[in-house]
């Protein structure tokens, strides 16, 4: 049986609470972030619907069949440099490729625009996803121990050069 297709479109109304929730209802079962970490996402998602430049700046929701499965974001730092910010991969959908679309779906915008190149954070722990990084031409740049969310973490910096 084949897999349902997969859009990847742009945000729309309704979407922003959806990132908010699934955030927080997945890293409270898999990591065992406290509710700290769906307030920083609620805040980053505010600032992103507050203040964002669609001309340089998008975030997407993938999904099929009307079911959100995944989501990115991309932000400005400054004229060169674009940051990933919330990218997600509901459970169910993991290990199809759906984060690798994600991913280079977010890139092609960001080149599009003009960056040279994307910075994005993360922890450690999430294994499959800084897999994924190193594949795709990111360098991990810094790293450090550290306790958020209600647990200790490994903090890291990762870039990627775009052109």
């Amino acid at each position: 049986m084949s897999q349902p297709q997969i859009t990847i479109r742009t945000l729309q109304p309704g979407d922003a609470g959806w990132v908010i929730m699934q955030h927080g209802a997945i890293y409270a079962a898999e990591e065992n972030y406290d509710s700290s970490f769906e307030a920083l996402v609620a805040r980053i998602v505010a600032d992103f619907l507050d203040s964002n430049d669609p001309k340089v700046e998008a975030g997407w929701i993938a999904e099929a069949e009307g079911i959100r499965l995944g989501c990115i974001f991309c932000v400005r730092v400054d004229q060169t440099t674009a940051k990933i910010r919330l990218f997600l991969t509901v459970p169910e959908a993991r290990g199809r490729g759906l984060g690798r679309q994600l991913l280079a779906h977010c890139m092609a915008f960001a080149r599009s625009k003009g960056y040279r190149r994307m910075v994005l954070w993360t922890h450690e722990s999430h294994k499959a996803a800084c897999a994924l990084y190193a594949a795709t031409g990111w360098r991990m740049v810094a790293s450090s121990p550290g306790h958020q969310f209600g647990v200790d973490v490994v903090d890291q910096e990762w870039e990627v050069d775009l052109f």
